[in-house]
């Protein structure tokens, strides 16, 4: 499997610098079920976009701190793949800024959250999983960081799964597009120094209950093997 990763993390900061990148955070949670996948990293931010889809079985798309309805100028171009790549059949899969910005470029709408910061481990309902979503429990919990959301999504989405307060938190259009509000690639590690360094941006009683529940387990697993099972199903 070659995956057209398409990066964009515009976080250039020291608190980035400490990290993986996020192709190998991506690469580290998708080794155990898929290790011999291969990643071609494009910096989309930097306008590095790949001239042709042809050769690459998958596309990620990446988180950010940025938002998908900024002015940038690298963000129409990265619209524009993805929907070269649907339109290709090219399966695709977006995590918390991809989720949202694969939705946009389909005809979704993403707005803020109402209720503001979402940080840290969320509890979703997996009420209508894809074929993919093998042994769906109920609930599972992911790792978030957003203060925007899907608030309508492309025509044709199903909605997987989601919570009251982010209701559009996993999509799927057919069986060619999968993504996700959470960051299955987030370890707990990330999550730790992350509050840390959202510490006077983001409210502190959200900051307080991402720290409350960094001992608790997560999905990431779980997640990863859906992943695999979307992309190795197309």
């Amino acid at each position: 499997m070659h995956i057209a990763f398409l990066d964009a993390n515009t976080d250039r900061s020291a608190f980035a610098a400490r990290h993986a990148s996020e192709v190998d955070k991506f690469r580290a949670l998708l080794a155990p079920v898929a290790p011999d996948w291969r990643y071609s990293d494009f910096k989309v931010t930097e306008g590095a976009l790949p001239a042709s889809l042809k050769g690459f079985d998958g596309v990620i798309v990446s988180g950010s701190p940025a938002s998908v309805n900024d002015a940038e100028d690298w963000v129409p171009g990265l619209m524009a793949t993805i929907r070269k790549a649907v339109d290709a059949g090219v399966p695709v899969f977006g995590a918390c800024f991809g989720h949202q910005a694969v939705a946009k470029a389909l005809g979704g709408v993403v707005a803020h959250n109402p209720d503001g910061w979402v940080l840290g481990r969320v509890e979703t309902v997996n009420h209508s999983p894809a074929p993919w979503m093998r042994d769906a429990p109920a609930t599972m919990a992911l790792n978030a960081a957003h203060n925007e959301q899907v608030v309508t999504p492309p025509p044709g989405a199903t909605v997987l799964g989601g919570t009251a307060q982010v209701p559009n938190a996993q999509l799927a259009i057919g069986n060619t597009v999968f993504t996700t509000q959470y960051h299955p690639e987030i370890t707990r590690d990330f999550m730790a120094d992350l509050i840390t360094h959202l510490n006077g941006e983001v409210p502190a009683p959200v900051l307080a209950g991402a720290q409350a529940a960094l001992p608790l387990s997560l999905d990431d697993a779980l997640m990863a093997r859906w992943i695999a099972a979307f992309f190795n199903a197309n």
